[in-house]
């Protein structure tokens, strides 16, 4: 199946040979049937002339003059074979038979038509058995040494003609196919200038269409047909992008908004904390309840107006950043936020340093470590390990904790993703963490990618060197 061509135009132009070639060997062989039936008639009309005069003559030994050159004769007496022999130049010369001649000479039947016989002392011959005078039955013969010979040329020049045929059939059939195709071709371009494009966010617009839209064409039609699902696509990308400028300005609004009353909050929650005069434990619970949730909604705040900022475009800072630096401080945090796991670090013996925002590089880390410590259980060890490939820099950090569900590992990178449905807000994130950490990778242009299993999760990092 591999040998098959693939496109569509190698299969037409492979389709049109085959067929073509089918085409010539069936008029071949029909051809060389006719010619060889054709001549053998001949031959038979050239036997049933002939009569039995050379066999006759071989038993009294006359002259074979008038006998054509190369005809056979044989006389049989009894079913034995007593006199063979061929005209050569007008002189009959004996012809030494095998065994097995002689037995087929003796099966042919008597005044029947012509058959052909192999005479292994001779070549093919068309035979005939008549009855003679004396009991004795004689055997006339003809070479079929020239129908041989003719059908063998007719042949080789069938071939001959037939192989131009191909050639030229197919030079010209690739160039007719290719005419044909050109439509087909143009669509195919098209889609896939239309696929090279950013679809994924932002503004789209797609100005490439089909320029084929006969109607009366089956490549119009399906040119027409494309155009209009790029305008719907079109459409729905631009209702796409209204809607997501609409959130993200929502969002922009909201989290400025929601900056100032929460620093008021927790101004006055923390003003309220530091009275000294008598409070009774119930107020001072939900003083200290008012300042930590005020506290995870200004960092939710944050998170927001940082993914509205990358998504903004705007420019993080360009400055030189130890990588291995960055993981030993921020496995450090780790390590005192979740002291029942088990940390380590894999570095090279040099420093890795790349171009990029040390700040959000570190917060990148930051997320991947604070999500191993809080959704993997005490005693699970977490790696992170730094080395420089020729392509960039990778950063992994991997543990052996019981992995991420299979249906979750397409969408959590996307914001307010969560691991855990069922989990309590008051017990993890808002969902922001994976989404910041891609966000700002693409924003130096890197990537992040995971794999996970049960007892292996790995989450990738890889920067531009």
């Amino acid at each position: 199946m591999k040998l098959l061509p693939r496109t569509i135009r190698a299969r037409m132009i492979a389709g049109l040979l085959v067929l073509l070639a089918l085409s010539c060997a069936v008029l071949g062989v029909a051809t060389s049937l006719a010619m060889d039936r054709f001549l053998l008639g001949r031959i038979d009309q050239q036997l049933a002339g002939y009569g039995a005069e050379f066999a006759a003559s071989l038993e009294h030994g006359e002259d074979t003059r008038g006998q054509a050159r190369n005809t056979f004769g044989a006389r049989l007496v009894a079913g034995r074979v007593t006199q063979a022999a061929v005209v050569s130049r007008e002189a009959a010369l004996p012809v030494q038979l095998s065994s097995q001649d002689k037995q087929a000479l003796a099966a042919l039947p008597v005044g029947g038509p012509p058959e052909t016989v192999d005479l292994s002392a001779l070549d093919d011959y068309r035979v005939r058995a008549v009855p003679g005078r004396d009991g004795d039955v004689l055997i006339t013969g003809l070479s079929l040494h020239g129908v041989e010979e003719a059908v063998a040329r007719l042949q080789l020049l069938e071939l001959s003609m037939f192989t131009g045929t191909l050639a030229v059939a197919g030079v010209a059939g690739a160039v007719w196919v290719r005419l044909s195709l050109r439509p087909l071709q143009r669509i195919a371009t098209t889609a896939r200038k239309v696929s090279e494009l950013p679809l994924a966010s932002g503004e789209v617009t797609l100005g490439e269409r089909v320029p084929d839209t006969d109607p009366r064409t089956e490549t119009g039609l399906v040119g027409a047909a494309f155009n209009r699902m790029l305008g719907h696509v079109e459409s729905a990308l631009a209702r796409r992008h209204a809607v997501e400028q609409r959130l993200r300005s929502f969002a922009a609004d909201a989290s400025h908004e929601l900056r100032t009353p929460l620093a008021s909050i927790r101004g006055h929650a923390e003003l309220a904390l530091r009275d000294r005069g008598p409070m009774s434990d119930d107020v001072r619970h939900a003083l200290n309840r008012i300042d930590a949730e005020s506290g995870r909604m200004s960092e939710l705040v944050d998170e927001l107006l940082l993914l509205v900022r990358l998504d903004e475009g705007r420019p993080l800072a360009r400055e030189e950043v130890d990588l291995t630096r960055l993981a030993i401080e921020a496995t450090g945090d780790a390590r005192a936020a979740s002291p029942g796991h088990l940390w380590r670090l894999a570095l090279p013996e040099d420093p890795v340093t790349v171009t990029g925002d040390p700040l959000r590089l570190h917060q990148v880390l930051a997320n991947l470590l604070s999500n191993a410590g809080v959704h993997t259980p005490d005693g699970t060890t977490v790696t992170v390990a730094v080395r420089r490939l020729p392509a960039g820099v990778e950063v992994s950090v991997s543990d052996d904790g019981p992995g991420i569900p299979p249906g979750l590992s397409e969408e959590i990178f996307e914001r307010f993703a969560r691991a855990d449905p069922g989990r309590s807000r008051a017990t993890g994130g808002a969902g922001l963490g994976l989404a910041i950490v891609r966000a700002v990778m693409a924003a130096h242009g890197g990537s992040v990618n995971m794999r996970s299993r049960p007892g292996r999760t790995e989450f990738r990092l890889l920067l531009p060197g």
